[in-house]
């Protein structure tokens, strides 16, 4: 893997966090905008310091890319997305009843709203993988 220039991708979001936070504070954006900026910096970072890491320690490089390239994590993660996905369907479809039963009708309809896009979401996912394999 080059992990020489995913370094700059890192250093690019640290910039872009300075200059939301720059904007924030010069009153151009709002405080979301500003909260962003935090986080791209600290993002940036915590990656910046993993490439450095991973540039300066073989050991450690060949643990993390037996992990990506390890088929039982590679397993482990499908399932991990799959559990996701079917938790996600079902809290939304509790959510969906229970803000009705509230008398909540715009998060009920968040919920149903979401429930569909993930099926819809599936439908065509699997639709396109079954012609793939």
């Amino acid at each position: 893997m080059n992990y020489g220039k995913r370094i700059y991708i890192d250093i690019f979001w640290i910039i872009l966090g300075a200059v939301l936070i720059g904007c924030g504070i010069a009153g151009l954006v709002d405080s979301f905008w500003s909260g962003m900026g935090g986080a791209l910096i600290a993002v940036g970072g915590v990656r910046m310091v993993q490439q450095i890491r991973l540039r300066k320690n073989d050991e450690y490089r060949e643990k993390i890319e037996t992990e990506i390239s390890d088929e039982r994590n590679k397993f482990i993660n499908g399932k991990a997305w799959a559990w996701a996905g079917y938790l996600f369907v079902m809290i939304n479809a509790v959510g969906t009843i229970g803000f009705k039963i509230l008398g909540n009708e715009q998060l009920s309809q968040y919920c149903a709203f979401a429930v569909c896009i993930i099926i819809l979401l599936y439908w065509i996912s699997y639709l396109f993988l079954r012609r793939k394999y």
